[in-house]
């Protein structure tokens, strides 16, 4: 009997709308020449993070709802496979159909059959990163299927030319009350021509247009928040009601859910209820929350299908340090604490999933190799705030750095360089071993803090640095770099200090004694300094 090696199977890396168009810096450059864009974005992030600081505020326990989020999604991720099973058992035992897509190409022709069997040309839809990920609005168009987003902001960009969203939560955070007249008084058929730009005359324009098409429309289109494992439920928190209308009045309802979306059981949901709304919306809670398990004769959809995609997440899932981009719950803190993006805006991103989350997400499930995604992971400055603003705690910094890596080792393996030329990532690797021999050594430090006053020579009169060459000159390309400082720290105080006994190795500090003896100097100079400036006593009112 003969036998074949198999070996392991092909990472599959997904397709549709998580590429960049052109390389990040280019792009952003561009963008941050939009005044008008930059202040929406600042005047709408700044507002939804102080709401969100205000709600988290009050919740002693934050962090450890932070902590048992993150828990919860490592265990999903560890035991995918089994989640995944128990969750179809579930939701074919009660009514439901499971189908599974490999990518988004097959999860979009699933959808269109689906649809095409029900012999309708007009289908309503509920705001859904995943849809918006295969692209299957465009998709249906091209088979005479239009699909009506029936969520305000995906509304406004829908009806926008060439419009895309820009945002995880509010994809429409680019527009302005008098943009979206703008395009409601051209694109809404029997608008009022005489529409202003309160939110209410808008909100009650839309409401106008999409009533008939929920009371009308036979099948929709979703996503989902949350999927439970142990039930076969599948959960969706909105803020407007329009989700659930098209939860419950069409007779066919097909839902669009990423493999990483499980939660094993009811109780988990319990923890993403508390930390899903304060961070995204800074609300306590969603004011809808949509349940559905199964059919139930004669209430809701009686027709139920769920597409589980891939599109890239098990190549995700592979990689140690970046699988944890897949506990994201699509919340956006990150996108309102990021500098990056407050100034870029998303569309800069490329991808469905802009922000620091996009920076990590895009280029796992789309491959590091695309030649745009690799430049996402350098769309930061590593400050750390999108990691403390993470509900779930996701080290969206680590991840950075490590595809980073991945990305430079990539261009290595390959021979393939920015411009057909090796030399940035030469003077890269001179610069770092140049550093790591430097700092090693601190006879080598000494040598080289005494040629800081040679810094004349390339300073000038103004005492500042304005033109560097090779990699570092990316550097002063957008700003100057002050003059080093005439001396060194190790200069100065061997200067100050350079009689001080030296202490003898292995020789044990007194902490408690050398943190007594710095209170009593404190002490001191509070007392020097208010016998110096004396402060009269405040009157009595």
């Amino acid at each position: 009997m003969s036998t074949t090696a198999l070996g392991m199977p092909k990472v599959r890396h997904g397709v549709g709308n998580i590429f960049e168009f052109e390389p990040f810096p280019e792009y952003a450059e561009k963008e941050l020449q939009n005044e008008q864009l930059r202040a929406n974005l600042g005047f709408a992030t700044h507002k939804i993070r102080n709401k969100r600081a205000a709600v988290i505020s009050e919740l002693p326990d934050w962090q450890d709802l932070r902590t048992a989020g993150s828990m919860i999604k490592q265990k999903v991720m560890a035991n995918l496979d089994t989640y995944l099973e128990e969750f179809e058992k579930n939701f074919t035992a009660r009514g439901g159909h499971v189908h599974w897509a490999r990518d988004a190409h097959e999860a979009n022709e699933i959808a269109l059959k689906l649809i095409q069997a029900e012999g309708v040309t007009e289908v309503n839809k509920i705001k859904s990163m995943a849809t918006a990920e295969t692209g299957l609005n465009e998709f249906l168009e091209e088979h005479g299927i239009y699909a009506i987003e029936t969520d305000l902001a995906e509304e406004i960009v829908q009806l926008g030319d060439n419009d895309r969203p820009s945002h995880i939560l509010v994809p429409a955070i680019h527009r302005n009350r008098t943009e979206i007249r703008d395009i409601f008084l051209k694109k809404i058929e029997g608008v009022n021509p005489n529409l202003t730009n309160d939110p209410a005359e808008l909100a009650e324009a839309s409401r106008f247009r999409l009533r008939e098409k929920f009371l009308t429309n036979k099948v929709a289109i979703s996503g989902v928040n949350f999927g439970i494992a142990e039930t076969g439920t599948m959960t969706i928190v909105e803020s407007e009601g329009n989700g659930r209308m098209c939860l419950t009045l069409p007779d066919t309802l097909i839902t669009f859910m990423g493999i990483e979306k499980l939660l094993p059981t009811l109780q988990d949901l319990e923890v993403f209820t508390q930390l899903l709304p304060r961070s995204s919306t800074g609300e306590r809670m969603n004011p809808y929350t949509s349940m559905w398990t199964g059919v139930t004769p004669g209430d809701g959809p009686q027709n139920l299908h769920v597409i589980l995609m891939d599109n890239g997440r098990t190549a995700a899932l592979a990689d140690q340090v970046g699988r944890q981009a897949l506990h994201c719950i699509r919340c956006s803190a990150c996108m309102n604490v990021c500098p990056v993006y407050e100034r870029a805006g998303g569309h800069a991103y490329g991808s469905t999933y802009p922000g620091p989350i996009g920076a990590i997400l895009s280029p796992q499930l789309g491959g590091i190799e695309n030649q745009y995604n690799s430049t996402l992971p350098y769309a930061s400055s590593l400050c750390g705030a999108c990691y403390e603003a993470c509900p779930v705690k996701i080290n969206i910094p680590d991840v950075l750095v490590h595809l980073r890596g991945k990305a430079v080792d990539h261009e290595k393996a390959q021979g393939e360089f920015e411009g057909g030329k090796k030399e940035r990532h030469v003077q890269m690797d001179a610069m770092m071993f140049g550093a790591k021999k430097l700092f090693s050594s601190g006879a080598l430090m000494a040598l080289a803090t005494k040629g800081l006053p040679a810094s004349k020579l390339i300073t000038g009169k103004k005492g500042k640095i304005t033109k560097l060459p090779g990699i570092v000159g990316g550097w002063t390309e957008y700003r100057d770099i002050p003059a080093p400082p005439k001396t060194s720290f190790r200069n100065e105080w061997k200067k100050e200090r350079g009689s001080a006994p030296k202490r003898v190795g292995g020789e044990r500090v007194d902490l408690q004694a050398v943190i007594a003896a710095n209170q009593a100097k404190l002490a001191e100079a509070h007392a020097n300094a208010e016998t110096a400036n004396p402060i009269a006593p405040k009157e009595a009112n």
